[in-house]
């Protein structure tokens, strides 16, 4: 099963949208946003994806409950700051990474794989055997990099996917 994941999407339709395209093109089973979407409005082009989006807050989504109504709508399911997952027999957290409490209850978890947001820079590592995986951020407002992420949960891999 391969897993689209994208962050720090904040508020740029035109990335969404082309991230949206990417996801389609995979053919992803599931995507996973770890926040920082912003406004309301960005929630129109997710319906346009043909699988189920998992996403939890990020620090700079201050309309939380709005924002869990208007995505709903269009068949996102926001569950908070902090929400497990379990996808392909795999546990994995997901959070946006600007709270404490959520990197130690990540950490300390026993998951398998950790999906986090916030620094907007791309990265996928192992720590202490878990893969961590960061898709960096969809605005590219802060690196000029336009990025999201892929976990194939069959083979325990994840690779970085620009977007142009």
């Amino acid at each position: 099963m391969i897993i689209g994941i994208i962050s720090d999407t904040h508020d740029n339709v035109p990335y969404i949208k082309k991230a949206i395209q990417r996801l389609k093109e995979e053919h992803v089973k599931l995507v996973l946003h770890a926040g920082d979407y912003i406004a309301p409005f960005t929630a129109k082009p997710y319906a346009e994806l043909d699988v189920s989006l998992i996403g939890v807050f990020g620090n700079n989504c201050a309309e939380t409950e709005l924002l869990q109504r208007v995505y709903a709508e269009v068949g996102c399911d926001l569950r908070g700051y902090f929400t497990e997952v379990k996808a392909d027999g795999l546990k994995i957290a997901l959070f946006h990474g600007h709270r404490k409490q959520d990197l130690d209850r990540a950490y300390g978890g026993g998951y398998d794989v950790i999906v986090r947001g916030h620094t907007h820079k791309s990265s996928i590592g192992l720590e202490n055997g878990v893969l961590v995986i960061n898709p960096g951020e969809v605005c590219g407002y802060l690196y000029g990099t336009n990025s999201i992420a892929f976990l194939d949960t069959e083979k325990r891999t994840a690779w970085i996917s620009e977007l142009s």
